[in-house]
């Protein structure tokens, strides 16, 4: 399979949300029950169009169909998608702070075929680009596997509620991009 990663544009966000539908749905299923996939969709997982707007989200296309996605940002938002509440827009001294690695998918017919790897190696180099020297992310539970493969380091799962009842857990991560 040929595929060319690029910056995502405004006229990707459908074909990105369905992206992370379908990819969610059937990488997370190991991980995560129905109802806590189907709550995380409504905020947690989700596209958010600010990083387009920056210049920060990647797409890999492959035949004109979206087969991954996932970028970085210089924002205070660590994830979730347009949909979640409290979120942070001020933007991060990349002297002190962590760029923010974020949102992540890839189609379950491309998964481990390197395309996780190729977005995020675009994502530390372009967040070095900017002077950062550390990233962090909140991993979900499958994507965790490739960030420790690629260095990252987790901390304790913490629980985000994504429905009455229902909880997600997550991973916090972190690299040093400076090694």
């Amino acid at each position: 399979m040929s595929w060319h990663l690029r910056e995502a544009t405004a006229a990707d966000c459908a074909q990105i949300q369905e992206l992370i539908a379908r990819s969610i749905r059937a990488l997370g299923a190991g991980d995560y029950s129905p109802d806590q996939i189907e709550g995380a969709l409504k905020g947690a997982f989700g596209l958010d169009s600010q990083l387009i707007s920056d210049g920060t989200y990647f797409v890999v296309e492959s035949d004109g169909r979206l087969i991954g996605c996932g970028g970085w940002s210089y924002r205070r938002t660590l994830f979730g998608g347009d949909a979640r509440s409290g979120r942070d827009a001020g933007t991060l001294d990349p002297s002190t702070d962590a760029a923010k690695i974020r949102a992540f998918f890839v189609d379950p017919a491309a998964a481990r075929q390197g395309i996780g790897s190729a977005v995020l190696e675009r994502c530390e180099s372009e967040a070095r680009r900017h002077g950062f020297r550390r990233a962090e992310m909140m991993a979900t539970l499958p994507g965790m596997r490739l960030y420790e493969a690629r260095g990252y380091v987790p901390g304790e799962r913490v629980e985000y509620p994504v429905a009455a009842g229902v909880a997600i857990e997550f991973v916090p991560m972190w690299k040093s991009l400076t090694a």
